[in-house]
């Protein structure tokens, strides 16, 4: 899935798809609708940025393609993969516990902050990663 042409897209499950880690030069696609939000979506080798309606979402070092990535009121899943392991940063609900499934192997919980966000690491360079984080 490495390529996705459009930079994102959206998918039959009513999911997005985002991301292309084999661009040497920064790509982004703007005002991307979906499902009624805007999305903007940054990436090449060195990132991946996802904001929705201008707030943070996604971001991962190196980057990475996302697919199905769905987000509702108790947390995020998606599949990512990449060239390397990533750090990945999640934007969340503030003061929030989140059980964090990877491969749906439960790796434990971690909370956010006053900023929302959440960091976890995916050990990409074994293949591409479920990733599940729910209340």
């Amino acid at each position: 899935m490495a390529a996705i042409s459009e930079i994102i897209r959206s998918e039959s499950d009513r999911t997005v798809s985002f991301g292309d880690y084999t661009q040497k030069e920064k790509k982004k696609a703007d005002n991307f609708s979906h499902a009624g939000n805007v999305y903007k979506v940054r990436t090449f080798a060195e990132i991946t940025k996802l904001e929705k309606n201008d707030m943070f979402v996604y971001e991962s070092v190196p980057g990475t393609a996302v697919s199905h990535f769905a987000e509702d009121e108790n947390g995020v899943s998606f599949t990512a993969e990449g060239p390397a392991d990533a750090q990945v940063t999640l934007g969340l609900k503030e003061n929030t516990t989140y059980r964090i499934f990877i491969d749906d192997n439960e790796v434990g919980a971690m909370s956010t902050g006053i900023s929302g966000k959440l960091s976890l690491s995916l050990a990409l360079t074994e293949g591409e990663k479920k990733v599940n984080v729910r209340i």
